[in-house]
């Protein structure tokens, strides 16, 4: 089983500091500003440095205080060659049918770069903003049927479907995309952990100590042989590695300074009214303190003070980065996905720091084109200048 990295594309902007809920415009009345504007330039720019790295793809959330990722990433196509993209959707927001002509669409237009990241709901008030009224439990039930409904769609033969959520005839596209994009699915619940049994192609959970995800895996690999299915797993963390340790927590402790005290305060008051299993786990981490966010060796939870959802960030030497991703690895973790502040640094330290000693250790996934130094000759964007 080997080890897949990926990582992020910052699509609600980014900066040398944690950029997190209070930085978006509908969160507060005076919204924080971000340092780096989420233009197609400087997302390109990430995107070119990810693949140059050897990531296999860049995570691209979906929500209000983002830019659409479906429009996004279809615009990064021409800027890469072989980087994949994850595009993150809402299944409350967009019909399975339309959802499965677009993947197939998008599949034949990129040579098969897709990647789908299934979100089926975040706190209330968002949920709300799109329409959508129903509670956690009937989210995930939907979500389970949105599947259904999308997989039949690709399958070549027309579905029909009735069930509480969708009712659709004949449901299907003009070409089923090959390969058929594969599903990651989050949650922490019980629904969420059987609906990712039932249909999800990988499992993911935002960084909690390795201890703490192991029943999960357990519960969802066994839910899913059940079926007669196998299920993979990755792990959402931000990430501070640094030549030496010294060097990371000094990282980490300068994001901490950085935090305005009052944004904080907001930001943990709408933590605390989610309905998201998976928010309340982050949260409870640190509990709002700041005086313990070593909440397990080299796992530092500062960054969920500021920002919802992935709050946790893997902080250390390269070595001990490694390390703390092999001990993932032994759950049966076998996608990371990872971020840091800024985007475009941080790929790199990773990228040079830590990726070659997984490669070393055997751990990597075989590297779907062989990393490459910048330079102007292979800068997809400066080929296509005219002369």
């Amino acid at each position: 089983m080997a080890l897949h990295p990926h990582w992020y594309l910052p699509t609600s902007g980014d900066g040398r500091d944690v950029v997190g809920w209070v930085h978006s415009r509908i969160a507060t009345a005076a919204p924080r500003p971000t340092d780096r504007a989420p233009t197609i330039d400087y997302l390109a720019d990430v995107a070119r440095a990810a693949e140059r790295l050897g990531y296999e793809s860049v995570l691209t959330p979906v929500g209000t205080w983002c830019e659409d990722p479906w429009i996004t990433t279809a615009a990064l196509l021409r800027e890469t060659r072989r980087l994949r993209f994850i595009v993150a959707l809402r299944p409350d927001a967009l019909s399975p049918t339309l959802a499965a002509q677009m993947a197939a669409t998008y599949q034949r237009v990129s040579g098969g770069r897709l990647m789908l990241n299934v979100v089926t709901g975040s706190d209330d008030e968002e949920q709300r903003r799109y329409g959508d009224w129903l509670d956690h439990d009937a989210r995930y039930a939907r979500t389970d049927e949105w599947l259904t409904v999308l997989r039949g769609a690709w399958s070549g033969h027309p579905l029909d479907h009735r069930g509480v959520h969708y009712q659709v005839s004949g449901a299907t596209v003009a070409e089923a995309p090959d390969p058929a994009p594969p599903v990651f699915l989050g949650g922490s619940s019980e629904p969420a952990l059987l609906a990712a049994a039932a249909h999800a192609d990988v499992h993911l959970s935002w960084g909690e100590p390795p201890a703490a995800l192991a029943p999960r895996i357990a519960r969802v690999t066994a839910a899913a042989q059940a079926l007669g299915r196998r299920v993979g797993f990755g792990v959402r963390l931000h990430v501070i590695s640094r030549d030496t340790a010294a060097e990371a927590w000094a990282e980490a402790a300068r994001l901490l300074r950085g935090m305005d005290p009052a944004a904080v305060a907001l930001a943990q008051d709408r933590a605390t009214r989610t309905s998201s299993e998976g928010q309340r786990r982050m949260t409870a981490l640190h509990g709002g303190r700041t005086d313990r966010l070593e909440i397990s060796p080299n796992l530092w939870a500062g960054f969920g003070l500021l920002r919802r959802h992935a709050g946790t960030a893997l902080v250390g030497s390269h070595q001990e980065v490694a390390e703390r991703l092999s001990e993932y690895h032994d759950l049966g973790i076998e996608h990371v996905l990872l971020s840091g502040q800024p985007h475009l640094e941080e790929a790199h330290w990773f990228g040079e720091g830590v990726l070659p000693l997984l490669r070393r250790e055997g751990l990597l996934a075989p590297a779907p084109f062989t990393p490459a130094p910048f330079t102007e000759a292979n800068s997809p964007a400066l080929e296509r200048t005219p002369s």
